[in-house]
């Protein structure tokens, strides 16, 4: 490591009314900001397969209600309506291949 020289750089932060000073890892410094899950937005919570799909757009729907069927990992899945609403936009076709985390379906 000759001819590389390293700044450290300490940061100070508060914790039950004690100060700690320390080093902040880049990859924590550049990491994605949280955000809080939509609940207008029905998304792939595992890679899979759109079975069926049971709504429309423009379609009322009660909290339970079935919007659609999601096979993964052989097992059949019943994505179900959060809330009472109206279907914005659907986002996806039967037979096909949706990514972990994809929006499905959007609420009104």
């Amino acid at each position: 490591m000759e001819g590389k020289t390293e700044k450290c750089v300490y940061s100070t932060f508060i914790l039950d009314d004690v100060k700690y000073k320390t080093t902040i890892p880049d990859k924590f410094a550049n990491r994605k900001p949280y955000e809080p899950e939509n609940p207008k937005m029905i998304t792939a919570f595992i890679p899979g397969t759109i079975l069926k799909i049971y709504t429309a757009a423009n379609k009322k729907v009660k909290k339970g209600d079935i919007l659609c069927t999601l096979d993964a990992m052989k097992m059949s899945n019943q994505l179900i309506a959060p809330m009472n609403g109206v279907i914005k936009k659907i986002n996806i076709k039967e037979g096909e291949l949706v990514t972990k985390s994809q929006v499905l379906i959007e609420f009104k």
